[in-house]
C-alpha cells in the first residue's frame, strides 16, 4: 500500500510540475550560451576539409547523439522480408500507381510487420519519391477506400475516427490536408507513407512495438544508451528504406517528417546516408530548433511529458542545456552534404521558429566544406519568403501543421537540388 502510494504521489507531483511549466516567449529572456562548433572536434582539433569532417568530427557528434540524446538499437535484425499486399496501376483518378507493401521483421522468434502505403505517377522511368509517417494510419491520409484500415494501436481521438485506441473506418481521408498527393503525383514524383504506431506505439510503454524484438531476457525497457521511440521511428523509416532501395519505379528518396515525426525524419536522415534528402517540418525541440536558447518547448519538458521519446541518458539535461557540449545545429550538419530543409510556421512558437533558423545557419558551415551553399544570413526571412539552397528553410504563415504551401516549397526545392 505504501509503495502504491509514493508512486501515486510522484504521479501527481510529475503533472503538476508539468501544468505549472510556463515556457519563455520573450526574446530578452533567452539566456546566454555559446553555439558548440560543429568544425571543432572534443580534442580541439579544427575540421578544415571533407576528409577530417567524415574520419573525425561526424562520427564523434553521431556517437554523442546515439548514446545521450535519441538512444542506439541495440543490436541488429535476423531476417527481413517485404510482402506485396495489394496493388492497382490505375489509382487516384486513374494518374496514380498504387501499392501496399507488408514489411516484416524478424528478430530472436519474434516479429513485428508494417505496411507501407505508396503512390508512384505512371511512369516508366525511376521517380523521386517523398517518404513520411503518419500520425493515425495510412488509411487517413487519403479518401481511396482501398487504403487498409491500420488496426494498430493509436491515440484516441473521437474527430479523427479513432475508438479506443483503434482506427476506425470513420478515420478514413481525416488527415488528407496534411498530405498533398494530387501536387506531388502532378509534379512526377511518388509518396510513401507509413504509420508510425505500427512502428511504436506513442505511448510511455515498452511492452510492445519494436523494441520488444530486441530485449535480452527478462528485460521490460531499454536501457539507459538504448532507443527511445523517436529512435524506432527512425528505424522504421530505414526498414522502408531497404525496400524502397529494391524497387524498380523508386529512384531517390526524400525522408519528411512534421512534429515529433520530423525528429525522427532528422535522426533517420543522420544515421542512413541512403536518404537523398531530409525534411524537417516544424520538429522543434530535440528536432532542428537549439537546445540552449530554452525558448518555447525545453529538454526538461520534453522529457517530462513524453518520457519515451529520447533514450534516458537525456534526461541528465533537463534544465541544464547549458552542459550539453553538442546542440541540434551539430544534428542537421549530420546530413551534410544531402539537401536538408527545415520549414517553420509563425504562429508555433512552442516549436521555436527562430531556434530551428539558427540552426540551420549554424549547419551551414559544414555545408560550406563540401562546396555546398547554406544559409548564410543569420537575419530570419521574411514569412512566406523560402531560402531555397542545398540548406533551405522558410518560415510560413499560420500553425504547427502540414499545409499545401509547404508541400508546393518542398516539391520545388526538390526539383531544384536533384537536377
Amino acid at each position: 500500500m505504501k509503495s502504491f502510494l509514493f508512486i501515486y504521489f510522484l504521479t501527481i507531483m510529475s503533472s503538476m510540475a508539468i501544468a505549472q511549466f510556463e515556457p519563455n516567449y520573450d526574446e530578452t529572456k533567452v539566456p546566454e550560451f555559446s553555439v558548440p562548433d560543429p568544425l571543432t572536434s572534443y580534442s580541439g582539433t579544427k575540421i578544415e576539409n571533407e576528409k577530417a569532417w567524415s574520419k573525425v568530427r561526424r562520427p564523434e557528434l553521431l556517437a554523442f547523439f546515439e548514446n545521450e540524446v535519441y538512444g542506439k538499437v541495440p543490436g541488429n535484425l535476423d531476417d527481413i522480408s517485404f510482402k506485396l499486399i495489394e496493388e492497382n496501376t490505375n489509382a487516384f483518378n486513374g494518374t496514380a500507381h498504387r501499392k501496399q507493401v507488408q514489411v516484416t521483421l524478424e528478430k530472436d522468434k519474434k516479429s513485428l510487420s508494417f505496411t507501407i502505403l505508396m503512390y508512384l505517377p505512371k511512369t516508366t522511368e525511376k521517380v523521386p519519391l517523398f517518404l513520411g509517417l503518419n500520425f493515425y494510419g495510412n488509411h487517413t491520409t487519403t479518401s481511396d477506400e482501398n487504403v487498409i484500415v491500420t488496426s494498430a494501436w493509436s491515440m484516441n481521438n473521437e474527430d479523427f475516427g479513432i475508438d479506443n485506441n483503434t482506427p476506425t473506418e470513420k478515420s478514413r481521408g481525416v488527415r488528407i490536408n496534411r498530405w498533398d498527393i494530387t501536387n506531388i503525383i502532378a509534379s512526377g514524383m511518388g509518396l510513401a507513407t507509413i504509420y508510425y504506431g505500427e512502428l511504436d506505439p506513442d505511448k510511455n510503454d515498452f511492452s510492445d512495438g519494436l523494441h520488444q524484438l530486441f530485449y535480452e531476457p527478462g528485460q521490460e525497457k531499454p536501457k539507459a544508451d538504448e532507443w527511445g521511440s523517436i529512435a524506432a521511428w527512425a528505424f522504421g523509416l530505414s526498414r522502408a528504406m531497404d525496400y524502397l532501395v529494391q524497387d524498380s519505379a523508386v529512384g531517390k528518396v526524400i525522408v519528411f517528417g512534421h512534429s515529433r515525426l520530423g525528429k525522427a525524419a532528422l535522426w533517420a536522415g543522420a544515421m542512413d546516408d541512403r536518404f537523398a534528402a531530409v525534411i524537417s517540418n516544424d520538429s522543434g525541440c530535440g528536432g532542428a530548433a537549439l537546445s540552449k536558447r530554452r525558448f518555447g518547448e525545453t529538454v526538461g519538458r520534453i522529457n517530462e511529458s513524453f518520457p519515451h521519446w529520447f533514450c534516458d541518458n537525456f534526461n541528465a539535461y533537463n534544465n541544464n542545456e547549458e552542459a550539453l557540449p553538442i546542440d541540434q545545429h551539430q544534428l542537421l550538419a549530420l546530413m551534410a552534404p544531402r539537401p536538408l530543409y527545415v520549414a517553420s510556421a509563425q504562429e508555433d512558437e512552442w516549436a521555436d521558429p527562430k531556434g530551428e533558423f539558427l540552426s540551420a545557419h549554424y549547419a551551414t558551415a559544414v555545408y560550406r566544406l563540401f562546396g555546398k551553399t547554406g544559409i548564410d544570413t543569420i537575419e530570419m526571412p521574411e514569412v512566406n519568403t523560402p531560402i531555397q539552397n542545398t540548406v533551405a528553410y522558410h518560415i510560413r504563415t499560420g500553425k504547427h501543421d502540414v499545409t499545401d504551401y509547404d508541400w508546393k516549397q518542398y516539391i520545388k526545392w526538390v526539383k531544384k537540388v536533384m537536377e
